[in-house]
């Protein structure tokens, strides 16, 4: 496992920031998945998530449609991030696992909001650390900005003369399958098995 810059209040500063997307959320309302929900989203799922076009570990371009083959937990966040990061991707593979054992397949993406280090050789140093087929993601800026518009989170690099800046950032994983769309979001009090259960709920009612 590589070393993380550490950083003072960095986790907190995470959290802050996934509170511009928590504007978005409501106590969840009636629809199919109802019994697996822990929220809802104004406007129903259909406003989040879409269509995006990204680079993967092997520098070859993709889209949302190559790599959400089956329900997949998503998750945007950059490699240098100190602890919020790799905490909560170690924790999606986790989930994973717990779900593989039950006989469901499941997969994880890290999308990168931090393109300007975030290479495609440094995402597979970093998701083969977290879970071996854990998928990472990156991009132009631009390409970066869309999928996370799509996905309405929220990303700020913060000022620094130096390499060792931190990124803001919200901090929540979506479940997406590649039919229905998005699902479900978790936050960072989820556990591994909170989530597995959860997943399992919308994949069983599928």
């Amino acid at each position: 496992m590589r070393l993380y810059v550490a950083a003072a209040g960095a986790a907190m500063l995470a959290l802050i920031g996934g509170s511009v997307f928590m504007a978005f959320v409501w106590p969840s309302g009636d629809d199919r998945f109802a019994q697996c929900r822990g929220s809802t989203v104004s406007g129903g799922a259909g406003e989040i998530g879409g269509p995006f076009t990204l680079v993967d570990e092997t520098g070859k371009t993709v889209t949302d449609a190559d790599v959400i083959t089956k329900p997949t937990l998503v998750y945007f966040g950059y490699t240098f991030c100190p602890d919020v990061c790799p905490l909560d991707a170690f924790r999606n593979g986790e989930a994973v696992d717990l779900l593989a054992a039950r006989g469901f397949d499941v997969g994880s993406i890290f999308i990168s909001i931090d393109p300007e280090r975030d290479t495609p050789e440094q995402l597979a140093f970093f998701t083969d650390g977290m879970h071996p087929d854990m998928i990472g993601l990156t991009g132009t800026e631009e390409q970066v900005k869309a999928a996370s518009r799509a996905y309405k989170t929220y990303y700020r690099k913060q000022d620094s003369e130096d390499e060792y800046y931190l990124v803001d950032h919200s901090t929540f994983t979506y479940l997406v399958d590649p039919e229905a769309g998005f699902l479900d979001f978790f936050r960072r009090d989820d556990s591994a098995e909170a989530i597995a259960e959860r997943v399992q709920c919308f994949m069983d009612a599928t």
